[in-house]
């Protein structure tokens, strides 16, 4: 699992605990200053011997890129603060099919409404997927503290 902090900062992160080897410390003890396992410290000191400070530097993040950049997320979640209705639907609710029409229509972007839940995610939104499911059903949506109070029944399947 990816360390959380930037890549710039991580990078700082392994060049600061190379130099901390350099002055005699354990991995072990290096590992816990700089807040990573010992497998990864050693990982960084063999790098460090073979390729130098280049091969402690960050790596370009995998992937394809994101189609909406970080400044048109940001006027995406302006839009979604001021609510469904603003945006023309009756209702006031968001879902994520509404969520990719705004995007479709205000940045000439298309992303399926199922792609739409992980960037609103990353956002910091949360609760539309529960939202979007009970729309198309035609129900109200049920709190979480709803879910939480049922628990799961089995159930037994007739014999043919």
């Amino acid at each position: 699992m990816r360390p959380t902090g930037s890549a710039k900062s991580l990078e700082k992160r392994r060049h600061k605990a190379v130099e901390m080897l350099k002055g005699g410390l354990s991995v072990r003890a290096v590992a816990r200053r700089v807040g990573a396992s010992a497998a990864s410290v050693s990982r960084w000191q063999q790098a460090f011997h073979k390729g130098g400070k280049t091969a402690l530097s960050a790596r370009p993040i995998p992937g394809r890129p994101s189609r909406i950049s970080a400044s048109t997320l940001q006027r995406l979640l302006k839009i979604l603060s001021k609510g469904a209705a603003a945006s023309g639907f009756s209702d006031g609710v968001w879902t994520l099919e509404r969520v990719s029409k705004v995007i479709r229509r205000e940045f000439k972007v298309k992303y399926h409404p199922s792609h739409v839940w992980r960037i609103l995610r990353r956002a910091g939104w949360r609760g539309l997927a529960l939202k979007a499911r009970t729309a198309k059903l035609g129900r109200p949506a049920k709190s979480a503290a709803h879910h939480r109070a049922r628990p799961h029944k089995k159930t037994r399947h007739a014999r043919r």
